[in-house]
């Protein structure tokens, strides 16, 4: 994928929680099989903190988790959606919910597989993602 990044807006569902993120226009997105993503559909970007900036909403947001409360779950106390949130796999960065992105400067993007029912076999893949 591309090094080069721009800006991309996303939001919740009622647009109470804004965010922006600077990824590349052409973006890799993992479909995750685990317990989590696959009941709610979280497709995920993931990228370095320094990247990702809350715009609005941070006093509307509920937090969730559960099992080793590593991973934070971020979701908007309005709609319910969850946009973004901290991974287990990535502490250090933010996934980004891809179905929750404005698409204007997306150019193109892959939905790859992840085996998240097998986690702990798979989750090393990933950490490279959120590195500066």
């Amino acid at each position: 994928m591309s090094a080069e990044l721009t800006t991309h807006q996303g939001h919740c569902h009622c647009r109470t929680v804004t965010w922006e993120v600077q990824a590349p226009a052409k973006l890799r997105v993992d479909e995750c099989d685990c317990s989590m993503c696959d009941m709610h559909g979280f497709q995920h970007i993931i990228v370095p903190k320094s990247r990702f900036t809350l715009l609005t909403g941070q006093d509307n947001i509920t937090t969730y988790t559960f099992n080793t409360h590593v991973a934070q779950h971020y979701f908007c106390k309005t709609c319910g959606i969850e946009s973004f949130y901290v991974p287990r796999s990535n502490p250090d960065g933010y996934s980004i919910n891809f179905r929750c992105l404005e698409r204007d400067n997306v150019t193109e993007f892959e939905i790859l597989p992840f085996d998240g029912k097998n986690w702990e076999a798979n989750a090393a893949k990933l950490a490279h993602m959120s590195k500066d």
